[in-house]
């Protein structure tokens, strides 16, 4: 018995694990199982006051501004700080698509680019059960942009962004 319960638990791990991966030329495919329902994990990623909980990425930062009009052709704007030195870092895009709670495609353009132009994000929540799997694509202007992002701490900071949101989300989901 201990041993198919290493086994689950090992699979587990595994789907909880943030996976990124390259696709094509010019895209980044992120995927991560919570273990919420679909309409609190979409919640997670749509409510101001949900979002400034969990998406400040290290430790040692915050989320001063949290604006979204979810909205087609709505508008989000986010600045996080890192509080050790008041650095701000701001983005923002325009709500292209949402169906809830199964689909958000955004833009996404920072205020200080870091990479060429805009990217195209696509966000699927797809309901597992009791849990929900989580796929978001980033589509870039270019390889070069694409394979910038790769080499930055983006994974790191994504990673420790969604540990936070599980940990929320079993807070809520009570």
């Amino acid at each position: 018995m201990p041993v198919e319960s290493e086994k689950e638990e090992k699979v587990m791990n595994k789907a909880m694990a943030l996976q990124v991966t390259a696709r094509g030329e010019r895209e980044i495919v992120m995927t991560r199982t919570f273990n919420a329902p679909r309409h609190l994990v979409f919640e997670a990623f749509t409510r101001p006051d949900l979002i400034k909980r969990w998406l400040i990425g290290p430790d040692g930062w915050s989320m001063p501004v949290c604006e979204v009009d979810l909205k087609v052709g709505g508008r989000y704007r986010y600045v996080w700080r890192y509080d050790k030195d008041g650095k701000e870092m701001g983005m923002g895009g325009a709500f292209n698509e949402i169906t809830p709670p199964e689909r958000i495609v955004v833009t996404e353009c920072f205020d200080d680019a870091w990479y060429d132009g805009e990217a195209i994000i696509t966000m699927l929540f797809i309901e597992q059960g009791s849990s929900t799997e989580f796929t978001q694509t980033m589509l870039y202007q270019s390889r070069a942009a694409r394979d910038g992002v790769l080499k930055s701490p983006m994974e790191k900071g994504v990673a420790q962004s969604y540990t936070r949101l599980d940990q929320m989300l079993a807070s809520i989901a009570r």
